[in-house]
């Protein structure tokens, strides 16, 4: 029978600092512009460009940025929906040896999907209006061919329960529920085959306020009790300082900057970063008067066809001419090595977050 107790594969050990289950390493996924009868490429679209960066186990890892800078793209990259450009994403198993989710075919992949699961942005369009509850929870385990159908019945409904939907739901359709209940049965999806890390791609962006604080509690009590990673995909800043514990911003396809989520909030080290931070609704209103919006000039860059040297530096009111001729790597800022970002002028630049030294 199917365990109502997550715990196989989902049962980690805290984490530390040399704790990682997730390392990937230059990551690129270029989709090809094809033209013509013959359908040639004539360029590509960087949609995601060069990305490093390391998921702990048991954190929550924000990942942040404007619409289009290719953060969806890097989530379904790391549950293996595309077949990446090149680079690698280094998944540490627990016994210890690492696979290139890159690099995996076959019965392998499959196996290592059953680890790595996501929850999208619409629950509307996630769910297959054709099929009950229980074939769209229940569908990996079905395909699996591992239980018999009383063992995947008791599992559905287990889970079903424990996301706050009651067991006698399993033979409905996902018209018969509202916005918030359907997340609750994607989420109930994605906990089906015991996962270990699970990429949330905007998951609340498309619920009411109130049941968006719903689900993301859920989502903190899942964590909790079936000691899960996220990679969670956000626009919403208020969102990610609630959840996160670090976060990595996203612009054309390339990281500018991560750190924990204090420090970040605190300290910004990117004119990016300080711009979506800007935005940030502040809720005391002895410190609204001290902070403004910053309204960036121009448009996002095409990332079809980039800028020369830094990505943001049509944008950014700070640069000058290194910043038009050479691309900046990622730097400690300040000389935390837990705060880095691409800008050359991160060390001398002093940028407003929304959290003030005193909070």
């Amino acid at each position: 029978m199917v365990s109502p107790i997550v715990g196989e594969v989902g049962t980690v050990a805290p984490s530390n600092e040399n704790d990682i289950l997730l390392d990937v390493r230059d990551l690129r996924m270029h989709f090809p512009i094809q033209r013509g009868f013959l359908a040639r490429a004539v360029g590509y679209v960087k949609a995601v460009d060069g990305v490093s960066f390391q998921i702990k186990r048991g954190e929550t890892m924000g990942l942040v940025g404007e619409s289009g800078c290719g953060k969806s793209t890097l989530g379904r990259c790391i549950v293996r929906a595309y077949e990446i450009t090149s680079g690698s994403m280094l998944y540490h198993l627990e016994d210890g040896s690492v696979d290139d989710l890159a690099k995996l075919q076959g019965d392998r992949l499959r196996h290592l999907r059953k680890n790595i699961r996501m929850i999208f942005q619409d629950p509307y369009s996630s769910l297959n209006p054709r099929m009950t509850v229980f074939d769209n929870v229940s569908e990996a385990l079905q395909v699996d061919g591992t239980y018999s159908r009383s063992e995947i019945q008791d599992r559905v409904a287990y889970l079903l329960k424990r996301v706050g939907l009651r067991p006698e739901y399993i033979s409905r359709y996902p018209h018969a529920f509202s916005g918030g209940e359907r997340q609750r049965i994607v989420i109930a999806r994605a906990l089906i085959t015991n996962p270990r890390l699970i990429v949330a791609d905007e998951a609340v962006s498309g619920l009411d306020v109130s049941i968006r604080a719903q689900i993301l509690n859920l989502l903190e009590e899942l964590q909790d009790e079936f000691q899960l990673t996220y990679l969670f995909i956000s626009h919403d800043l208020s969102v990610v300082r609630h959840i996160c514990d670090r976060v990595a911003v996203m612009y054309v396809g390339k990281l500018v900057e991560t750190a924990t989520v204090d420090e970040l909030y605190r300290h910004p080290g990117h004119p990016y970063t300080e711009a979506l931070l800007s935005s940030v609704p502040v809720p005391n209103p002895r410190m609204r008067s001290t902070r403004d919006q910053i309204q960036l000039k121009g448009e996002v860059a095409d990332p079809s066809n980039p800028p020369s040297g830094c990505y943001f530096h049509p944008r950014c009111p700070h640069a000058q001419d290194v910043c038009l001729k050479q691309e900046p790597p990622l730097i400690a800022v300040r000389g935390n090595l837990d705060h880095e970002a691409a800008c050359h002028f991160a060390n001398e630049l002093t940028l407003k977050g929304v959290i003030s030294d005193d909070e």
